[in-house]
């Protein structure tokens, strides 16, 4: 799984997703992420507040290194929120 070469801990993950099954929570990521693009994406200081921001919503306690691999790995990905391809890989890669 690519998110594990920078680092990124399964366990971590799973939380997330399992939190991310919660309505309430999914709705306040997608307001969120409604308004991201891809330039914003690939901003450190921007992804860097939305990381904060994200972790918070989930109620998730990161330290600042894996904030660090986190921010890694969204850049690395150059990910376009308008691309469906794009969102299809990185859906796959948490599945």
């Amino acid at each position: 799984m690519s998110y594990q070469k920078y680092g990124i801990r399964p366990d971590l993950v799973e939380r997330v997703k399992y939190k991310m099954k919660n309505p309430v929570v999914k709705d306040r990521m997608k307001q969120m992420l409604s308004t991201v693009t891809k330039y914003d994406l690939q901003d450190r200081m921007k992804v860097r507040k939305l990381v904060k921001s994200a972790s918070a919503a989930l109620s998730e306690k990161l330290t600042e290194t894996q904030e660090e691999q986190i921010i890694a790995f969204i850049i690395g990905q150059k990910i376009d929120p308008n691309n469906t391809f794009h969102l299809l890989k990185l859906w796959a890669t948490f599945r």
